[in-house]
């Protein structure tokens, strides 16, 4: 049995499991898939502490010898064997040795090996304090020594015990191998290894306090899948207890270049900008969430390659602000996100189910603008859009819905004006008819054109980051170029952030006629006018609401992300639906 288990990984190349995503699956299931199947990582403050306190046991360091009739240490390990019956006592003090077994399917990263000629024992440290816990140590941590003790006896070692060191406390734990961890150990590699192969994820922990700590609290989403997952279950009128176990806004910000001729370049950790051999700004490149660059910019190799390294995306504008490219790293791991979504997108009734609720959404959020920010919104304009948003969640086709929408957009842009208090002095500089574009033929036209191109790269980043194509829609026609996913989402936000911001620069100020250039009919931005509303639409997306359906509050940027991550979900099966975001 053992030998043909052997022979299978070898011949269908089946990755080795590492011990530390069986210390992860015994501590979570669905984040040892989140990380290891679906290739998600995320720091945070733990995740950063531990790389440093590991920082000289992860530097390779000391030489072992490979025991007779064996082949599979590394790190320096050594060739030679001794002669049949010589057993030459050495003692060993090796430091981040690599091993692994291909009878059991997995490999391991020893922080230190220590012992004496075959009789070794495998050293972890950990960055926290001993548990108050009868063995010593929490399960996770036990079953990592467990896989690590049974390689070494697979590569030829004696190995009777583990030790963990607890940074710390600056305490050793010692973790007997017994009977009873060894077969917990095997009992768990063969459910991952399971859990692997039927490609499903784990359902997420039930109202865990380990999930408060957690890196990948964001990505996975335990309370909001949980609660969604089980909708129609609940009594009408319950609400849900959905914990916001992430911050309510990124760190990093998005960092705007526009001045032409202009270059950025890489010093240290630090982003240059440059015009004619004048440091125009300098940004830390730990502050930058995306580099954005609008019109002629050049970037220099070294910061190309930095920001793909970090996966900070570079996003390319024209210099009337049509967003048309991103430079980025490696494609996101989660191959199989990208296969449900493919699938879902070839089914016409998934992609008609999808595009009835992007539509609904946004019928719904322009009705809510229009009564929230017009002076004396008809009540027929109310109705009327309540009334479109029900016809589009019935819609019998695609066709029949882009029908719907029109309808709905020239209700709503026929009242448009009607939120604008500043018209800009006599001549009604900010006077408002209809939507026109390519090329805008009036200031508000030409901020409406800037808003939705700034929002659709946004979710464009975020699509990629969350493992979807922006390029494959379901309600958008696939078309060489158009990110059409990015374009399906953005349609809930068109009215509550680029609609809002447009609304509120012109009523409040910040934007006034001196800011644009009129010529041959169409109208644009100055490079003031553009600087001045791009911090509007920042401060925009910065803004804390109230989320909905989930109850906590989060910035808009933050919004967007948990909008495609639940569209992820419901790709995979995890939720039953997915949610629009329609803000009360």
């Amino acid at each position: 049995m053992e030998a043909t288990l052997q022979k299978f990984h070898e011949e269908r190349e089946v990755p080795l499991i590492p011990a530390r995503m069986l210390n992860e699956f015994a501590y979570c299931p669905r984040l040892a898939y989140l990380e290891w199947v679906q290739g998600e990582f995320e720091d945070n403050v733990d995740t950063v502490e531990g790389r440093f306190r590991h920082r000289n046991v992860d530097q390779a360091t000391g030489k072992v010898e490979t025991p007779v009739g064996t082949a599979e240490t590394s790190s320096g390990a050594s060739e030679k064997s001794p002669e049949e019956g010589e057993t030459e006592q050495v003692f060993i003090h090796a430091r981040s040795l690599l091993l692994a077994s291909q009878r059991l399917g997995a490999i391991a990263k020893i922080d230190l090996l220590e012992g004496e000629g075959l009789e070794v024992s495998p050293v972890d440290y950990k960055k926290g304090e001993v548990p108050d816990t009868p063995q010593g140590a929490w399960e996770p941590e036990r079953i990592q020594i467990g896989l690590q003790g049974l390689i070494l006896r697979d590569n030829g070692f004696s190995c009777r015990q583990g030790v963990i060191y607890y940074v710390a406390s600056k305490k050793r734990v010692i973790i007997p191998l017994t009977e009873e961890l060894e077969k917990r150990t095997l009992e768990l590699l063969d459910q991952f290894r399971k859990t692997v192969a039927q490609g499903t994820i784990p359902a997420p922990l039930e109202d865990s306090r380990k999930c408060i700590r957690c890196s990948l609290v964001g990505i996975c989403l335990p309370d909001e899948v949980n609660y969604l997952s089980r909708l129609g279950e609940t009594e009408e009128g319950e609400k849900p207890e959905v914990r916001r176990l992430y911050p309510a806004r990124d760190d990093a910000l998005a960092v705007y270049v526009q001045t032409q001729g202009a270059s950025i370049s890489k010093e240290g950790d630090v982003l240059k900008i440059k015009n004619r051999g004048e440091v125009l700004d300098e940004v830390r490149l730990m502050d930058v969430s995306q580099l954005n660059i609008i019109g002629n910019i050049q970037v220099s190799t070294q910061a190309i390659r930095e920001l793909c390294e970090r996966e900070i995306p570079i996003c390319y504008f024209s210099y009337g602000g049509r967003f048309y490219g991103l430079t980025q790293g490696m494609a996101h791991k989660n191959i199989m996100v990208r296969r449900a979504q493919f699938k879902k997108a070839e089914d016409q009734f998934e992609s008609l189910s999808l595009a009835r609720r992007f539509v609904e959404g946004k019928i719904l959020n322009s009705r809510t603008l229009l009564r929230r920010n017009h002076e004396e919104v008809p009540e027929r304009v109310l109705r009327a859009l309540g009334l479109m948003a029900q016809k589009a969640a019935q819609a019998g086709s695609t066709d029949e819905l882009l029908g719907i929408e029109g309808t709905a957009a020239n209700i709503y842009f026929g009242e448009f004006a009607g939120m604008i208090k500043n018209k800009g002095g006599i001549g009604g500089f900010f006077d408002f008819e209809n939507r026109n574009r390519r090329p805008p033929r009036d200031p508000v036209n030409a901020l409406l054109s800037l808003a939705y191109s700034l929002l659709t790269k946004d979710m464009t980043v975020i699509l990629l980051a969350v493992g979807l194509d922006p390029y494959l829609g379901f309600y958008h026609v696939p078309r060489y170029g158009r990110p059409a996913l990015a374009l399906d989402l953005i349609e809930e936000f068109r009215p509550l952030v680029a609609d809002s911001v447009v609304i509120s620069a012109i009523n409040n100020g910040e934007i006034e006629e001196k800011d644009f250039i009129q010529r041959a009919g169409a109208v644009s931005l100055t490079d003031q006018g553009r600087r001045k509303f791009l911090e509007a639409y920042e401060r925009r997306m910065d803004n804390l609401i109230t989320h909905p359906i989930f109850g906590y509050r989060i910035s808009y940027r933050r919004v967007l992300e948990v909008q495609a991550r639940l569209l992820a979900r419901y790709l995979l099966g995890e939720i039953k639906e997915y949610p629009p975001f329609r803000t009360r």
